[in-house]
């Protein structure tokens, strides 16, 4: 497995959004810098995701300087949001969990209540190194996590996307393939010659600079048989997962990971299992 490389970088800052793919991404203990560091919520507090708005597949968000964000939608003027200054928390449900949050502009608010057709409000992770731990059945002690849905990293691998391509091609809606790699969210996306699903048993990675610990796979949900295109939904991979990739309650694909050494890493960078 010694030509394992990094294929491509992805960081989402606003969580459900469309995010960037940089040539370089630095990696701290709770994730990439940047990924994850804000969400959408309802007026009772809910985040909201593409499981309930499929919309938001079509905005995107790029990061600047200083932690603030770029947004931009059909039909939308662009709006630059400020990272809010300390002050009051707001509570926000995740994963029926509570995480404390800082409300972001007005103005981020009415730009997207107006995308989406209903009231919503943009938060922003102030702290992330306190603020959200890792599950406590899969973290070490001390292990947080941004805003993500679970853990700090995802990371999949282009061997894997090729074999479910192929069995969605046999199954019984070939007609939505073969699905791209955006459908799945990825952070790193590692390419080169290996078996499909190779990534299940990796339990130590380095990549760069960092260093990451396998933890499990990563169960998908709705959100994948989402284009992220047109935010249509279908019916793949969800049907085909189920066929062959159960594993316990979830239908998997990619690896979670958990920065145990923070670093940058670059595409092209070689990708090491080192357990």
């Amino acid at each position: 497995m010694s030509n394992l490389y990094v294929r491509s970088l992805h960081v989402h800052p606003v969580k459900s959004v469309a995010g960037t793919a940089p040539d370089e991404m630095t990696v701290e203990p709770w994730g990439p810098a940047g990924d994850r560091r804000w969400a959408v919520v309802d007026p009772a507090g809910a985040v909201i995701t593409q499981r309930q708005q499929a919309r938001l597949a079509l905005a995107s968000a790029r990061p600047l300087t200083g932690g603030r964000v770029a947004l931009s939608a059909p039909g939308m003027a662009d709006l630059v949001v400020e990272v809010p200054e300390p002050g009051p928390l707001e509570p926000v449900v995740l994963f029926g969990k509570k995480v404390d949050t800082v409300v972001a502009s007005t103005a981020a608010a009415e730009w997207f209540s107006s995308f989406l057709g209903e009231p919503a409000r943009l938060v922003h992770l102030d702290d992330p190194a306190v603020r959200r731990p890792v599950d406590p059945d899969y973290a070490l002690p001390g292990e947080t996590v941004s805003l993500a849905d679970a853990y700090p990293v995802l990371l999949a691998t282009t061997a894997s996307l090729d074999a479910l391509n192929s069995l969605i091609a046999e199954g019984d809606h070939p007609e939505e393939g073969p699905l791209p790699m955006n459908r799945f969210r990825p952070n790193l996306v590692v390419g080169g010659t290996m078996d499909a699903w190779a990534e299940d048993g990796w339990l130590r990675v380095a990549i760069g600079d960092a260093v990451f610990r396998g933890v499990r796979e990563c169960g998908r949900c709705i959100v994948t048989t989402t284009d992220q295109a047109t935010a249509e939904r279908g019916r793949e991979p969800l049907k085909t997962l189920a066929r062959h990739r159960r594993i316990g309650k979830s239908l998997a694909f990619g690896r979670q990971l958990v920065p145990v050494v923070p670093g940058t890493v670059r595409v092209g960078d070689e990708v090491r299992v080192l357990e």
